[in-house]
């Protein structure tokens, strides 16, 4: 493993005191672990979470020969708040996993189609050698329990019903372990690991029993999404994105809405629908979103069913979008954080499982170098390798997210954008790279040149 280097990357976060003393007291106290009759069980790695990002650490962890203990509070199939909707990014990933997306129930996309300032302009997702060319949907009810299944078969150990309740800490504070409920009569158990991987997801309880809080100072968004009954939609070569939402129940359509919204076709006479608010925005957190999203599609046309309340299913259903590293550290003690856990949502456009999965995969490798050195501090300097990698990958670009953000929480700002953007093509395909994180890193055309200097040269987050 290399270090990448940059000047602005060698300034991470050295180790805390409290990181070194425990690991020279994890020298000290390292032995065996109990049985599985003394505690819950044991392992090399334990995964808290069996969201995208779980499933990918616990999956490379296996492939890397780690026994991996993976823990979920639920029990699959479940639901899940997410648009659905997934880019070049993401479909990336689940190759890299060996999902098979030719199966029933995977829809491909062909770009984004984008509404606003009173035009509708399709994008082809961008021909690139790094990513695939187009992009896929599939309902969170069963898309987390595929990967799950993945990581199951490359030699994972799952427990589901089992919730997550504390860490378990040597005398240094380092953690051994976690503690848990199992089942309906929440039975308390430990399991115990040298290394735990939370990707507990938007709550990040396990982070915060450590004092891990989220940062006000970064991106955070809300989103709402319900599923509709709409034959007419539900087939659709493009993921749709509304940058302007207009009050459906003003006869005039002049009140325009906060926020962004979406429409996603699933293939199977269904359609994903919701809209987003940034805390940017001067209506985050003062407004009923579900009231928003239900004001929105009163204006839809009656044939794509989404304005009448006998055509919903299920209801309106709302999760916190945590952006931009919007927590950290995202190594200490012995626990690395991922995907939404660690508040790795992409401040430009909402997408977490992309993020989620890389995150779980870098872990895993990290994770699988640190575990081959002797405990201490050998072992610790690896360890703490993961949160420069993270910011080297993402840092700049995460940065750039987040004035983006700011500048669009501006109504002005934002209609300003929307006006004088939209008529031109190449200028929304530029913007499109931008907003997906698509580019090239070498060899790419000019709007890659341009985007991955911008993500180099913005301060890292």
């Amino acid at each position: 493993m290399t270090d990448a280097g940059s000047a602005r990357h060698e300034a991470a976060p050295a180790a805390t005191a409290a990181d070194a003393a425990a690991a020279a007291a994890t020298v000290a106290e390292e032995k065996p672990l109990g049985s599985v009759e003394e505690t819950g069980g044991s392992a090399d790695v334990i995964v808290v979470g069996a969201g995208p990002g779980g499933s990918a650490a616990a999956y490379y962890l296996a492939q890397h020969g780690l026994d991996v203990l993976q823990l979920e509070k639920s029990e699959f199939p479940r639901e899940k708040v997410c648009g659905d909707g997934m880019t070049p990014r993401s479909v990336k990933q689940l190759i890299k996993m060996g999902v098979d997306i030719d199966a029933p129930g995977w829809v491909r996309n062909r770009g984004l189609r984008v509404i606003g300032g009173g035009i509708k302009l399709q994008l082809d997702w961008p021909d690139l050698a790094s990513y695939p060319e187009f992009g896929l949907t599939r309902t969170r009810l069963d898309f987390d329990e595929i990967l799950s299944a993945r990581a199951v078969g490359a030699g994972v150990r799952l427990r589901t019903s089992t919730t997550v309740t504390g860490p378990i800490t040597n005398t240094a504070g380092r953690v051994v372990g976690v503690t848990a409920t199992v089942g309906k009569d929440k039975k308390p158990v430990e399991f115990r690991a040298p290394l735990v991987i939370a990707a507990d997801g938007v709550s990040g309880r396990f982070a915060l029993s450590l004092g891990i809080a989220k940062r006000d100072d970064r991106p955070i968004g809300v989103a709402v999404r319900r599923y509709y009954d709409s034959p007419s939609r539900t087939h659709d070569d493009y993921l749709e994105s509304w940058l302007e939402l207009r009050d459906g129940r003003d006869a005039n359509r002049d009140t325009l809405l906060p926020g962004y919204g979406w429409i996603f076709g699933l293939g199977d006479g269904r359609v994903n629908v919701g809209l987003g608010v940034l805390n940017s925005s001067a209506s985050f957190g003062q407004a009923n979103y579900r009231t928003m999203l239900t004001d929105w599609l009163a204006g839809t046309p009656d044939e794509w069913q989404l304005n009448d309340e006998q055509y919903a299913i299920g209801p309106v259903r709302g999760a916190a979008l945590p952006m931009g590293f919007n927590r950290v550290p995202h190594y200490t003690r012995g626990v690395m954080l991922i995907g939404d856990t660690a508040g790795m949502v992409n401040p430009f456009n909402g997408e977490g499982i992309a993020y989620a999965m890389e995150s779980g995969e870098l872990a895993a490798d990290v994770a699988a170098q640190a575990l081959s050195a002797r405990s201490g501090p050998a072992r610790e300097r690896m360890l703490r390798w993961y949160p420069r990698e993270l910011s080297h990958r993402y840092g700049g670009y995460y940065r750039l997210g987040g004035w983006f953000v700011k500048l669009i929480g501006n109504p002005d700002v934002m209609k300003l954008c929307t006006r004088h953007g939209m008529p031109h093509p190449v200028l929304m395909r530029f913007v499109l790279k931008l907003l997906a994180n698509l580019t090239d890193p070498r060899g790419g055309d000019a709007m890659d040149r341009i985007i991955n200097t911008l993500t180099r040269v913005a301060p890292a987050v």
